[in-house]
């Protein structure tokens, strides 16, 4: 079949027109678009607000306060010998309330001005030592021969070890008895440890204690 050349020329220029501008819509597009680019990186503004400190977390942050730490237990003594090389003074007299009225000094240190007549301050021990529940007490009227220790920082003395240092005298003269105060923080023998008597007191004379005194280094 003849086709009429007239009526298909048309058709031929409109299809033409269409490719024409498709190539060119096609070349615009791909020369000007620019490609997906990754973001620049960007500086944060810094904070007006200074550096802070994380505050504490409450589950870190201790409750209890801490108890006080345990002063270590007193030494023992197990002879007289032992208590009259480590005392400072040695001395009989009588409790008073304000102190204690010094008798006789049995020993004392160099340089000490403590004498007969004198009147001298006990210091108790220091707190926090666990012996100290089980300590007597110096009560104004007991007559005793005590062992003490100078405190170095004040005209004050304590008994060596608490107890350990007092003795309790009944009767006069060179033969009153001299007891320890307490049966188990005593010593045990005046020269020599006696372990049978350990736990139990002592009880010698008053003349005895002068004597070891006498001796002490």
């Amino acid at each position: 079949m003849a086709v009429d050349l007239r009526r298909t020329r048309p058709l031929w220029a409109t299809a033409a027109a269409v490719l024409s501008a498709a190539a060119l819509a096609a070349c615009g597009s791909g020369g000007g678009a620019d490609p997906a680019a990754a973001p620049a990186p960007t500086s944060a503004a810094p904070s007006s607000a200074g550096p802070t400190s994380a505050a504490p977390s409450s589950a870190t942050t201790p409750t209890d306060v801490a108890p006080p730490p345990i002063k270590g237990k007193l030494r023992g003594y197990a002879t007289v010998r032992q208590l009259s090389d480590t005392a400072d003074l040695v001395v009989r007299g009588e409790v008073e309330e304000a102190g204690f009225r010094v008798d006789e000094v049995l020993r004392t240190t160099t340089g000490s001005t403590v004498r007969a007549g004198a009147r001298i301050t006990l210091a108790p021990l220091p707190a926090g030592v666990p012996d100290m529940a089980h300590m007597s007490k110096l009560d104004a009227g007991q007559v005793v021969v005590l062992y003490l220790a100078q405190d170095p920082a004040a005209p004050t003395f304590r008994t060596l070890s608490g107890d350990f240092g007092v003795f309790d005298l009944t009767g006069s003269g060179a033969e009153a008895v001299a007891t320890t105060r307490s049966q188990t923080m005593a010593v045990s023998g005046l020269n020599a440890e006696d372990p049978a008597a350990s736990g139990h007191g002592f009880r010698t004379t008053l003349g005895q204690l002068r004597a070891v005194a006498a001796q002490a280094k």
